[in-house]
């Protein structure tokens, strides 16, 4: 009896397929090269889509015939004229002493405007088809409409890329599988509880609770780490030499993380991403964070240090996410009703983020976007959010995507579960309140 028990505790197994190979910066160095150079990789692949997707939309009109008072359909990237958008240069011209007391969180302003663009020029567009608060720079589009006598273009519809077609998979088992996703640890932050960490080791690790309980944490087969696992104090690093007590106080929250994620690789495997507190490069697509961070770690092939952003398989599941930094930066720059309506544009759009490299930093590709998305995933994830948010999007070719946002485990305790047998997911809180 003893043996069964045993035998029912044994922790599933899933196979494991890294996508990150086009996140990886390799062989590309940095040679002046100019951004315009990423934006016509990005112009070329998602005209020669939109192309090909004009037949069912509107055949009948004329492609790339502008003339006034005719309509036709042009391509291009969008380009949004923004009044509120920071500028370096006006930044610096500014008196240093001189600080605004409330920086927006949004540059929005009733005056923005959009512009069309590709390799010939720019024409401003017109009309109310095309709203500011939902394009932004650095989406590439096709658009039914006119010129006018003033030499804009008044837009009648749009054309978006849509969802990428999604690779039917049938699934390998009907059992019970879990992903867990945390992000926004920020071990080393002063509010930090490193209880409320323990008890989430604890719980994935089978640690915790009952033989029922750890008969559900047995079921759990992967681990992701979204991003913004450490927090450093802003006072340690002010660019001066840092004495001995600074050095040791700046490895803490890595020897923290390090201990924590050593107990979790020896029980599943896990991947861990940067974010933007991290350690890692400022641009995106962010590079792995650096294994010499995680002595302990590394000594289990169960630790996968990954690229943000980051995409993988797991029993054929495909998954792709980032750890936050595209969402947030839409969110400057346009509106929408929740978190969820970004990710769901992104996905339409076919980019992960657009806005890169106009107010995002990326780098500087010269023969290709690496953050164009080709396939549809099955489950499409964004870490460090204000809140838990899911949805289940549905394509209009049959296409059904698991949308996830991952909130900042540091503030709200919260890690997310999903089953990947059905794509449901759910919240998991880790509380360390004491009732009185």
């Amino acid at each position: 009896m003893e043996v069964d028990s045993q035998e029912q505790l044994q922790r599933k197994q899933s196979t494991y397929l890294s996508l990150d190979e086009n996140f990886e910066i390799q062989k590309e160095v940095y040679r002046g090269q100019q951004y315009s150079q990423i934006y016509f990789a990005r112009l070329h692949m998602m005209r020669t889509l939109l192309y090909s997707l004009v037949p069912n939309w509107k055949s009948h009109l004329p492609v790339l015939e502008l003339k006034e008072g005719k309509e036709c359909i042009i391509f291009g990237t969008l380009y949004k004229h923004m009044k509120l958008k920071p500028c370096i240069l006006d930044e610096y011209s500014k008196e240093r002493s001189v600080a605004p007391l409330i920086k927006p969180h949004n540059f929005m302003h009733q005056d923005d405007y959009l512009v069309l663009e590709d390799e010939s020029g720019r024409v401003k567009l017109g009309g109310t088809k095309l709203s500011t608060s939902v394009y932004v720079t650095g989406v590439v589009v096709a658009l039914h409409g006119k010129e006018t006598s003033a030499g804009a273009f008044f837009v009648e519809d749009v054309l978006e890329a849509g969802l990428p077609p999604q690779i039917k998979r049938p699934l390998k088992s009907r059992e019970d599988k879990y992903v867990v996703f945390v992000s926004g640890l920020s071990i080393g932050r002063s509010s930090s509880n490193p209880l409320q960490f323990q008890l989430l080791v604890d719980h994935i690790t089978g640690h915790l609770g009952d033989e029922e309980e750890q008969g559900l944490a047995a079921e759990i087969v992967h681990l992701v780490i979204v991003g913004n696992s450490v927090e450093i104090s802003r006072g340690l690093l002010n660019g001066q030499n840092l004495a001995s007590k600074d050095q040791s106080r700046l490895c803490e929250p890595f020897k923290e993380l390090d201990i924590l994620l050593t107990q979790i690789a020896a029980s599943l495997p896990l991947d861990i991403m940067p974010g933007s507190s991290d350690p890692a490069n400022f641009a995106l697509p962010q590079q792995p964070l650096n294994r010499c961070l995680f002595p302990g770690s590394t000594t289990y092939n169960t630790f996968r240090s990954c690229t943000n952003p980051h995409c993988f398989e797991l029993d054929s599941i495909r998954f792709l996410g980032t750890s936050g930094q595209n969402i947030d930066d839409l969110t400057k720059y346009s509106e929408a009703k929740d978190k969820l309506d970004f990710l769901e544009r992104t996905l339409r759009w076919r980019h992960l983020a657009p806005t890169a490299p106009n107010t995002l930093g990326c780098y500087p590709f010269t023969d290709r976007d690496p953050f164009l998305i080709d396939s549809c995933p099955d489950v499409y994830f964004v870490g460090n959010q204000e809140k838990y948010e899911t949805c289940l999007l549905k394509g209009l070719e049959g296409q059904l995507v698991r949308l996830i946002c991952i909130p900042r485990f540091c503030e709200t305790g919260v890690a997310v579960v999903l089953n990947m047998r059905n794509l449901e997911c759910h919240a998991l809180t880790f509380g360390t309140q004491i009732s009185s």
